[in-house]
């Protein structure tokens, strides 16, 4: 994370990461989320920084596809339409850009979307919604010190929360442009 060599860059920092999305997005039913993912994460709180960044490319998918589908004041959303990669592909299908939600170790992320049940494969973005937004936390414990010393804390997730960053900040970039570019926000 930057560091600043004092308090007014530092603060100067901060405001324009949290702008990128207000900037791009152009609506806070969304980017709130973000903006919260980014001040808990600029104080290294990562549990909620995870959260608030999968909770911002979910929020965001689903009220701009209901945006796309529906063009009027959005009032309420499906309960049934969750992040999942059904939800990606369906946003896909409406010109949505999605390939900067794949994670940077995912060269099959095209091939996860593609796969069906029985043998259907989450895309890591689904898989770790999934697992953060259900406490299960189980593949961050740390084992370095043997397994009988294996421990948690919301640090083993910082990589993660940093991960979640840099897809956010493309995700709105490119999101940003269709809101604005095909639905006129």
């Amino acid at each position: 994370m930057f560091e600043p060599d004092d308090s007014f860059e530092r603060r100067d920092f901060e405001l324009k990461e949290q702008w990128h999305f207000i900037e791009h997005l152009r609506g806070a039913e969304i980017h709130w989320f973000f903006i919260q993912a980014v001040k808990a994460l600029q104080n290294e709180l990562y549990i909620p920084a995870c959260s608030c960044f999968l909770n911002g490319i979910e929020a965001s998918m689903r009220i701009t596809m209901a945006q796309a589908e529906k063009k009027s004041n959005i009032t309420e959303l499906s309960p049934y339409k969750l992040l999942s990669n059904n939800l990606i592909n369906a946003a896909n299908e409406l010109g949505i850009p999605i390939g900067s939600l794949a994670f940077d170790n995912e060269p099959d992320f095209a091939a996860k979307l593609a796969s069906e049940k029985p043998n259907r494969t989450d895309v890591e973005l689904v898989r770790n919604r999934h697992n953060i937004c259900h406490g299960n936390i189980l593949e961050f414990i740390n084992s370095e010190l043997g397994e009988e010393n294996r421990f948690f804390t919301p640090e083993c997730l910082r990589n993660l929360a940093h991960q979640l960053h840099r897809i956010s900040n493309s995700w709105v970039v490119d999101l940003g442009k269709y809101r604005h570019g095909v639905l006129g926000l």
